[in-house]
């Protein structure tokens, strides 16, 4: 086979399984019409039609069907190959992608990982903030993080920072000027931030329980909104609202006075933040130094 005809068959896996000439352009970071010259140069050497191609969509013919399916597997070995001549290496090296929420990255994440990197030159950490429940494949991410060990089949969870809370807080002159609300049904008479989650595009409703341990989910209205946590309790310790936010993160505030809590006994504690990634991980040196360097002790 022609040396140059490698490139070309990873080209036409990649639109194969993405089944878009634009998504496997982006992982492959070349262009579209490029990528679309490869696989017509392709196609034209074989003398076979691999790809059907619609306006809405890109499928494999019978030909690409067979082709992909003998590909797969000679790729995954060569993967797999290089990857053990990767970790025979002394030092451990390669790339870890982890998606989390901006408050996991930076309580837990980056203050465990900052050591790593620097003892490990060869290690790097990509980090991708996002608030709903990824999809590590589709994102092409090798562990998430999510509160709690509760995960889907095929995935395994390890415990990476200590239980949580989520406490309602205001400033002192937020108080001052609309008192203080007694029980989380109140709230519906007062200014909140609010948070709107990127999963579903709605806004989060906050969550409390009783002296019964009954869930209590309120919805709250006010002038501000945001998609991340650290905004929300910047606008509080401004005097905007009230705002539901961790515990952990208000507490430099709390300690200096510019957010006081409320609502105390309605806010219980819950699992922590944990890690997930495939039971099916290929394991790589510097995953394996990752997952040691967040474990939680």
């Amino acid at each position: 086979m022609i040396r140059e005809n490698i490139s070309d068959l990873i080209a036409f896996a990649a639109v194969a399984e993405e089944r878009s000439f634009t998504r496997a352009a982006a992982k492959l970071n070349v262009s579209q019409s490029a990528l679309s010259h490869t696989i017509k140069a392709l196609e034209q050497r074989l003398g076979l039609r691999l790809l059907t191609r619609t306006t809405r969509s890109v499928a494999p013919t019978l030909a690409g069907e067979d082709l992909l399916a003998t590909l797969n597997p000679c790729f995954e070995m060569i993967e797999t190959r290089l990857q053990a001549l990767n970790d025979s290496r002394d030092e451990p090296a390669g790339t870890v992608r982890i998606v989390a929420v901006e408050y996991a990255i930076e309580s837990l994440l980056w203050p465990k990982l900052s050591p790593v990197l620097k003892a490990h030159p060869g290690v790097k950490v990509e980090f991708v903030m996002d608030y709903g429940f990824t999809d590590l494949a589709a994102a092409q991410c090798d562990a998430g993080v999510r509160y709690g060990d509760q995960v889907s089949e095929g995935m395994i969870a390890m415990r990476i920072g200590p239980d949580e809370r989520m406490i309602c807080v205001g400033s002192p002159g937020y108080y001052a000027a609309r008192g203080t609300p007694a029980t989380p049904q109140a709230l519906t008479d007062h200014a909140c931030i609010n948070l709107r989650l990127s999963t579903h595009g709605a806004l989060y409703a906050w969550e409390f329980e009783d002296a019964q341990g009954r869930e209590l989910n309120i919805r709250v209205q006010g002038q501000a909104t945001f998609n991340t946590i650290n905004p929300v309790m910047r606008a509080a310790v401004d005097g905007h609202g009230l705002a539901l936010i961790p515990e952990r993160l208000a507490q430099p505030h709390l300690d200096s006075g510019a957010l006081v809590a409320c609502l105390g006994d309605y806010c219980p504690s819950f699992p922590g933040f944990h890690l997930y990634y495939p039971s099916r991980q290929r394991s790589s040196s510097a995953f394996d130094v990752v997952l040691e360097a967040l474990r939680e002790s």
